[in-house]
C-alpha cells in the first residue's frame, strides 16, 4: 500500500514512524514532512529503528490542495492520512474523496468541531454531553459584560483554531478582560466558559459515521512551567495511559460522550470520519455520575499525545486507518496495546510560547538513547539540524513503568546538545505522585 501522510510536526513524525513499521506499507510519503522523517531511523536516536518502510519527503505545501491531489495520482496513493487540523478545516478530505482517494480525516463540516468552539458547544448541547456552561459572543464588550456578571475564575477561548494557545484560564477579573482584548478578532466569536476544577485528561476514539472504537487515554501538560505553572502552550509533554481514566470512566466516556456525539454529527449530515480527540476535566470530588465534563473536541490526534500513543500501540496501525477511510470500522480488529507506559518530553525554543529566535543548531540527535520525534526543525545546506519552531523535539520512551520511561526520556533530553532549548523537568508528575 502506498501511503501519503500530510503534515510536518511531531504528531506526524510519530505517525510516520508507526506506519513505516506496517507490513502493509509499500511506500510512505510525507508532505511537507520534516528532517526527522527524511532519514528514519538515523535521526531519531539509537532507539529509532523501524522494521521496514521508507519515508521520502515531498516539498508540497500543507495548503496546496491541488498539488496534493496531483501527487496522489502520480504516485498511485492508496491512502491519505491527514495529521493536522488546518487542512481538514479547509476541506482537504472533501477534495480527496471527490477524486476517489481514500482518506483518514474528517470532511470540512465535521472538522468544525475543532474549527469553531461555539459550534462544538452547540453540538454538545444537542447530544446532551456534559460540559461547562458558556456564552458565545461576536462583540468584545458583550463578552466582558458576561465576565463581569459571572466573575472569576473563568475561561476565555478564541472560537477558531489557535494552535493550542487560544485558551486563557483567568484567575482574576482583570486577567479575563485582558484575555478578551488579546483573543478577540473582528468578525470572529469568543467563547466564555465557567471554570471547571479537577484533573485534565485526553481520550481518543476512531469514528466512521456512527461506529466508534476506543483508542486510548493520555495526559498532556499544557502549561509551560514545572508544576503546571505559566502560560498555556500546545503541550510540553504527555504520558499514557492516564491513571485517572479508569475502566469505568472509559465506559462512561464512550457511552455518554463519544457515541452521542457521533450520532448527533451523523444526524446533522456531517459524519465524523477519522479520530476524535476528547479533552476532559475529571473532578473526583463529585458524585461518579457528574465527574466527567468535556473541555473541547479536536478532530486530529493530539500533539504530544500522539507520540506516546504510537509508542504503546502494539498492533499494525494501517488496517484500522484504512477501515475508517473506507467506512468499515465496525469490521476492524480492536487495537492491541502494550502494558508498558510511554512518555514524551517536549524540547522547546527559549521564549516559547512567546517570541523566540530561529536557526540555532541542534547536535547529538544520533547518539540520543531515546526516540526523538522532530516537530520544528529544518536541515541547512550543510546538513545541520536547526530549530525553527516553538516546540522543536519530542523526546520519547516506553518502559514497564512510568518512572522508568520518564528516566529514559530525561536521559535522552540530557544527551541532546542544544543550549537554546528548554524543557519541563516534571512530565508525568501527577501519575507518579498519586
Amino acid at each position: 500500500m502506498n501511503v501519503l501522510l500530510i503534515g510536518s510536526g511531531g504528531r506526524e513524525h510519530a505517525l510516520a514512524w508507526k506506519i513505516a513499521q506496517s507490513p502493509n506499507c509499500t511506500r510512505l510519503y510525507c508532505a511537507p514532512g520534516n528532517p526527522g522523517m527524511l532519514n528514519m531511523p538515523e535521526r531519531m536516536g539509537r532507539a529509532g529503528a523501524v522494521s521496514q518502510g521508507f519515508a521520502p519527503v515531498s516539498q508540497i505545501a500543507l495548503n496546496d490542495q491541488a498539488a496534493i491531489v496531483d501527487f496522489c495520482g502520480e504516485q498511485a496513493i492508496d491512502l491519505v492520512v491527514v495529521g493536522p487540523e488546518q487542512p481538514l478545516v479547509e476541506g482537504l478530505a472533501n477534495l480527496l474523496r471527490a477524486h476517489g482517494i481514500p482518506v483518514f480525516g474528517h470532511e470540512q463540516a465535521a472538522a468544525e468541531l475543532e474549527g469553531s468552539k461555539a459550534f462544538a458547544k452547540a453540538i454538545m448541547a444537542d447530544a446532551q454531553v456534559p460540559t461547562a456552561a458558556y456564552g458565545a459572543f461576536d462583540d468584545a464588550e458583550a463578552a466582558k459584560a458576561f465576565i463581569r456578571q459571572h466573575g472569576a475564575p473563568i475561561v476565555v477561548k478564541a472560537d477558531g483554531l489557535a494552535a493550542g494557545k487560544g485558551v486563557v484560564v483567568a484567575e482574576t477579573l482583570d486577567q479575563a478582560l485582558a484575555a478578551v482584548d488579546r483573543l478577540h478578532k473582528p468578525g470572529e466569536q469568543l467563547v466564555v466558559e465557567a471554570f471547571l476544577s479537577g484533573e485534565e485528561a485526553s481520550y481518543f476514539v476512531l469514528v466512521d459515521g456512527e461506529s466508534v472504537m476506543a483508542f486510548g487515554s493520555a495526559q498532556d501538560h499544557k502549561r509551560v512551567g514545572d508544576g503546571d505553572t505559566g502560560e498555556n502552550t500546545g503541550g510540553m509533554g504527555a504520558y499514557t495511559p492516564a491513571p485517572i481514566v479508569t475502566q469505568e470512566r472509559e465506559r462512561l466516556i464512550l457511552e455518554t460522550i463519544a457515541k452521542p456525539i457521533a450520532r448527533t454529527m451523523a444526524a446533522r449530515g456531517c459524519p465524523l470520519t477519522g479520530v476524535l480527540f476528547i479533552g476532559l476535566m475529571i473532578d473526583e470530588t463529585k458524585p461518579s455520575a457528574d465527574q466527567i465534563q468535556v473541555l473541547e473536541f479536536n478532530v486530529r490526534f493530539g500533539d504530544p499525545e500522539c507520540q506516546v500513543l504510537m509508542l504503546r500501540l502494539e498492533s499494525d496501525i494501517l488496517p484500522v486507518l484504512q477501515a475508517v477511510a473506507e467506512g468499515r470500522l465496525a469490521e476492524a480488529e480492536t487495537p492491541r496495546w502494550s502494558a508498558d507506559s510511554a512518555i514524551t518530553v517536549i524540547m522547546a525554543n527559549q521564549g516559547y510560547p512567546g517570541s523566540y529566535e530561529k536557526g540555532s543548531e541542534i547536535r547529538g540527535l544520533e547518539d540520543c538513547p531515546a526516540l526523538v520525534f522532530h516537530a520544528g526543525t529544518v536541515e541547512s545546506e550543510a546538513g545541520a539540524i536547526q530549530a525553527v519552531g516553538g516546540r522543536v523535539l519530542a523526546v520519547s520512551a516506553r518502559a514497564p513503568s512510568l518512572a522508568e520511561a520518564q528516566a529514559q526520556a530525561y536521559t535522552g533530553c540530557k544527551a541532546i546538545d542544544w543550549p537554546q532549548g528548554f524543557y519541563r523537568r516534571d512530565i508525568g508528575w501527577r501519575a507518579l505522585t498519586s
